[in-house]
């Protein structure tokens, strides 16, 4: 392979081109949306079974992308290759199913294979084509195309502004069925129960938390002293000061107490209550843990108290939302 002299400008020039161009694709097709494209939604939202996503090429790869896509967000779906459809696979297509059939060309020969067997089976077609004039958009019951006219690179025409295209569109159908469905955040992190999606959506500060007799709660009438005391035995750097009622009403922080000592020699004797900060931030045991993150980030706190109508239940601090990999 020929070697050519590197010059930075040059492959800057490249790269650039190469978004522009797909993002111009993507561009173009958000401005010209298909005119099919309400009756696809309509029709993916009625479907009983499931999505059977088919590519071939580059475009498997989107398929497999967009049968992941829709399975996460509420439309259960899986990828069909289909070159092995035709030995032996297609039977796991039913007729409660839809095909999603992916091909810029329109001519591709492994999927137009597919179509008479699965209009046998009477399973709606809908495809995704670079333009409507090809054999797959005829015998499809829904087509819509990307207009896309050329790929980013006149050499190879390499896929890539087809397939950006056609990722963007079977994205945008996902989320369209999102919102006709009432998917909620909730049933989204029940599909994504591990990894960051997974503890973004799913832990909440009542997972978290220190609670009983692990929260360094003191009594409003203890002295500092006291309460240095329950601030070293609970090791959270803070202790929490509640009336009688466990109604909290202030808090005494390691920095607290730093700053009192820099004032005052001899402070050891006198009213926690004297000394705490009133009315401290604090967090309800429902919310979700990065969100907690980002207050403790946002306010420069590390340790905040849980409270439930005004009482404290428990104790997170910012080390715990690191350990659960919220960080």
């Amino acid at each position: 392979m020929k070697k050519s002299n590197l010059n930075s400008e040059q492959i800057r020039r490249w790269v650039s081109d190469v978004l522009k161009g797909e993002a111009a694709a993507i561009s173009g097709l958000a401005d010209a949306l298909p005119a099919e494209c309400v009756a696809v939604v309509e029709l993916l939202l009625r479907c009983d079974g499931r999505v059977i996503v088919t590519g071939m090429g580059k475009m498997s790869a989107i398929a497999r992308k967009t049968a992941a896509t829709l399975s996460s967000v509420g439309t259960p779906a899986i990828f069909l290759h289909p070159g092995e459809a035709m030995h032996g696979d297609l039977g796991i297509v039913t007729s409660s199913d839809i095909l999603l059939a992916l091909s810029n060309s329109g001519e591709t020969n492994e999927i137009l294979d597919l179509i008479p067997h699965l209009k046998r089976n009477k399973v709606p077609i809908i495809s995704i084509t670079g333009s409507l004039s090809n054999a797959l958009s005829s015998v499809s019951d829904l087509n819509m195309a990307t207009g896309v006219t050329r790929e980013a690179d006149d050499i190879t025409q390499a896929p890539t502004n087809s397939t950006t295209a056609t990722l963007a569109l079977c994205d945008a159908l996902a989320i369209a069925l999102v919102h006709l469905k009432g998917f909620t955040a909730e049933q989204f992190a029940a599909n994504h129960p591990g990894g960051q999606i997974g503890r973004n959506l799913l832990l909440r500060v009542s997972d978290l938390m220190a609670t009983e007799s692990a929260i360094p709660v003191v009594a409003c009438d203890a002295s500092l002293r006291d309460t240095i005391v329950v601030i070293s035995q609970g090791k959270l750097g803070a202790g929490f000061i509640i009336d009688s009622s466990q109604h909290l009403l202030g808090i005494l922080t390691d920095g607290d107490l730093r700053r009192i000592l820099e004032r005052d020699p001899n402070p050891l004797d006198q009213p926690v209550a004297d000394l705490m900060t009133r009315s401290p931030r604090t967090l309800t045991s429902d919310l979700l843990a990065v969100q907690a993150l980002t207050l403790m980030n946002d306010c420069q706190i590390t340790v905040m108290p849980v409270v439930d109508n005004g009482i404290v239940i428990g104790a997170l601090h910012l080390h715990e939302l690191l350990k659960a990999g919220l960080g």
